[in-house]
């Protein structure tokens, strides 16, 4: 199983050198604390933790997996120990209000920390990133007493918290969904219903789960402008904050899975259970897209991780391996070279690198802008803030989860037999990194809120709004290493181009979205990561030009986007012709056709 290095030292560019995460924390308000010594103190922490902690529990928790029995769920063995350290360490509190015992540090910081937790063990880290998922929930849309009372034991960690969406009818159309909550005279409601994939609905690591469900109100309207949102304990819990008696709330089932066999997905049955109204009657849909729309940007943490590790397990065996003589020998004096010799071998690595380092960058960028959304005391940052997350989280989800599956495929094939037998661990970075193109929404669904609502809904004013930032960078940039800049200037004018073809086309074909959106997504997923990729080399060559020590490590930076730019990027090309070729390839067929 390839043991995961947190990567602090690209972690640190990425933060520091390419997008100022320094000058970015001493502007926020109250970000003072967040000075470059305690961010690295907490990363370097961090680090230990998921490497000597979470990544050995990783291929226990694949072979082991969650045990059920008579509505009960057991974690594999250490999970219960590794999250009593997380919580005894504060881990949860770090981004938290400090009226409810957080640390009140940034929120970007402790997405720095999910990345390498994720990296090292995605399993196990889905149960606290669901808590952190309801924390932001109940502090958005939480009445006081709900904060009072359930926000302090959630940041704590003593609770855990899930989202119950879904049920075996509705797949993603929640319009569909039949739970009820029948009004009680205390001010509580009676939900009644199953809900279904539950993500840690059911776990032995903490003594309460707090479930955020959406159900219907009596006579409430039909599909999901009659949804509203209710939070069920477990347990129920006492007005002073102590534990009752069992709520009536119960796993049926766990799922037997493809991967990621350390996290419980249950089937969580609600017979007449106590819950409370979070937020406004019918308006479920709108409080829950607080949970989901964080929770997508942790999917889309979990895809570059998932890429980060294979990519570290594929580097150390392509070092390590002898096989064939590489066209330019590096070691004659051996029967074979190092496999990392061969050009095959370089390009697969070289898309992982290219695909992990740029999606750190990514997600970096995306947590600045959840930090400028909240912090900023300035409105029209927090607008344009808003507007760059509305934008990006699409496609951070969709692209970086897209991305992973080639980047696990890629580390299966450099090890090649090897990477086919579970032992080397290759094999599970590919089924754990599978479900994160379906989760929280399928990246379908992705690419249509991207082009459908995020493009044209808006006329293009938030693509218009982000690729103006990127102008202006190639504009001052424009002297400046044009192998990068040239090319990025006519990438960002033909995402314009194709936005605005798709929206000439939908006007005569409303199927035109649904078939140009997956192929819209990927494209404005390359172009994004170009952008990042060339700020990452106009950084690494301005350290060169001044006579930085570490000499290696920028030249690298350099190569990478290069290689970037003429290898991958160039795959967009082939995106254009497909969104060109429009919907009638695919609409044309009459459904008995497809019949076999």
């Amino acid at each position: 199983m390839p043991a995961y290095k947190a990567p602090l030292r690209d972690i640190h560019f990425a933060i520091n050198d390419v997008l100022d995460f320094p000058g970015h924390y001493a502007s926020l308000p109250g970000g003072e604390d967040a000075t470059p010594d305690i961010v690295s103190a907490i990363l370097d922490e961090a680090a230990k933790f998921a490497e000597n902690v979470l990544s050995p529990l990783n291929p226990i928790g694949d072979r082991e997996g969650c045990r059920w029995h008579d509505g009960e769920v057991s974690t594999p063995p250490g999970f219960r120990n590794a999250y009593r350290q997380f919580i005894d360490g504060g881990w949860l509190s770090l981004a938290q209000a400090p009226e409810w015992g957080g640390q009140a540090l940034p929120p970007s910081l402790g997405t720095l920390v999910i990345e390498m937790l994720t990296s090292a063990n995605h399993a196990w880290t889905m149960y606290p990133m669901l808590s952190l998922g309801a924390i932001s929930t109940l502090q958005a849309h939480g009445s006081e007493e709900q904060k009072r009372l359930f926000l302090p034991r959630l940041i704590e960690g003593r609770w855990s918290g899930t989202m119950c969406l879904t049920e075996a009818h509705c797949g993603s159309d929640l319009g569909l969904l039949r739970t009820t909550a029948e009004p009680q005279s205390d001010g509580s409601y009676r939900i009644s219903g199953s809900k279904m994939f539950i993500s840690a609905g059911e776990q032995d690591l903490t003594e309460n789960i707090l479930h955020l469900v959406l159900a219907r109100l009596p006579g409430a309207p039909a599909g999901v402008k009659g949804i509203s949102l209710f939070l069920v304990p477990k347990v129920t819990v006492r007005d002073d904050g102590s534990l009752d008696g069992r709520n009536a709330v119960s796993c049926g089932s766990i799922e037997h899975k493809m991967g990621i066999h350390g996290n419980a997905t249950c089937v969580l049955n609600f017979d007449g259970a106590r819950g409370y109204l979070i937020g406004p009657p019918n308006k479920g849909m709108n409080c829950m897209f607080t949970f989901i729309n964080e929770s997508r940007l942790g999917v889309a943490q979990q895809g570059q991780g998932h890429t980060e590790a294979s990519f570290q397990g594929a580097l150390r065996y392509a070092r390590e391996r002898l096989q064939m003589r590489a066209p330019k020998r590096t070691h004659p004096d051996r029967p074979a070279d190092p496999i990392i010799a061969h050009p095959d071998v370089r390009r697969m690595l070289l898309t992982q690198k290219a695909f992990a380092e740029g999606g750190r960058l990514l997600n970096a960028y995306c947590a600045r802008q959840i930090d400028l959304a909240h912090l900023s005391d300035d409105p029209e940052v927090r607008r344009t803030a808003g507007q760059r997350l509305a934008l990006l989280t699409p496609i951070a989800k969709g692209f970086l989860t897209e991305a992973a599956q080639e980047a696990a495929s890629l580390g299966i094939q450099v090890l090649g037999g090897h990477g086919f037998i579970r032992e080397w661990g290759m094999e599970q970075i590919a089924r754990d990194a599978r479900i994160t193109a379906i989760y929280e929404g399928t990246n379908g669904i992705q690419g249509i809120d991207l082009l459908g609502r995020k493009v044209l809904d808006a006329d293009g004013g938030l693509l218009e709004a982000f690729t103006g930032e990127i102008e202006a960078f190639c504009d001052a940039q424009q002297h400046r290493l044009g192998e990068f800049i040239g090319p990025l200037r006519l990438q960002v004018r033909q995402w314009l181009t194709l936005s605005r073809q798709i929206g000439d086309a939908v006007r005569q074909d409303p199927d035109e979205v649904g078939a140009a959106a997956v192929d819209f997504l990927m494209y404005s997923g390359y172009t994004v990561l170009a952008y990042l990729w060339a700020l990452s080399a106009v950084t690494a060559q301005a350290h060169l030009d001044e006579g930085c020590d570490d000499t290696g490590f920028y030249r690298a930076k350099l190569q990478t986007a290069r290689f970037y730019f003429q290898r991958l990027l160039p795959r967009t090309l082939s995106l254009v012709a497909s969104v060109n070729a429009g919907a009638q390839s695919l609409m044309a067929m009459d459904e008995a056709d497809f019949a076999i």
